[in-house]
């Protein structure tokens, strides 16, 4: 009778620990969720702004076209990803896509913003200056926030990743979760240096 005890309690603390395991990995899921809301805020907040921003220099930049088209076309296709992603911020292929797509937005409206430069009226209306403002403050924003989604996703994937986790994470097949990594064409770019006398 002792022994069958002793093999029942086994049991029971096998199970509890494997119960605590997983309730551990949908609380990291759920943070990496919580976290990619905040993004979700702040990316949708900057495209709302941007066709006010191409509206705004339109009447100055008419012979830009190409440019306007090019950050509406980047706009959509980062809205688009964005939804993807925000259907299951743990995939790491629609936050890989999703990251993209925002670079390409930052490129196209780094392009933007070089040719408002040759514009000197854009440059000094009050609601390009406005725009610029409340971009630059969002992009501080989607900064913090994408900061604290990988935070999020790195205490998941620990989580997913060791053991004995990764026993349970296996059986019940949770996936590591991808970093938001949002690189610019030019922070790729190696700059030339060249020492002439």
């Amino acid at each position: 009778m002792t022994s069958l005890l002793v093999i029942l309690a086994i049991i029971a603390a096998a199970v509890f620990w494997a119960i605590s395991i997983y309730n551990r990995l949908i609380n990291e899921r759920n943070r990496v969720r919580n976290a990619f809301a905040q993004i979700d805020v702040q990316l949708t907040r900057r495209y709302d702004l941007i066709p006010n921003l191409v509206e705004a220099v339109k009447g100055y930049m008419k012979h830009e076209r190409e440019t306007l088209e090019a950050v509406i076309n980047a706009r959509n296709a980062a809205s688009s990803s964005l939804e993807a992603a925000k259907a299951d911020p743990a995939n790491a292929e629609a936050i890989k896509k999703l990251g993209a797509s925002e670079g390409a937005l930052g490129a196209a409206l780094g392009r933007l913003f070089a040719l408002s430069e040759a514009y000197p009226d854009l440059k000094a209306n009050q609601n390009m200056m406005q725009f610029q403002e409340e971009l630059a403050s969002t992009e501080n924003k989607v900064a913090f926030a994408r900061q604290a989604f990988n935070d999020s996703v790195l205490g998941y994937n620990n989580t997913v990743e060791n053991f004995p986790n990764n026993m349970i994470a296996g059986m019940f097949q949770f996936e590591l979760a991808s970093f938001l990594e949002i690189e610019s064409e030019e922070k790729r770019d190696v700059p030339e240096v060249s020492f002439t006398a």
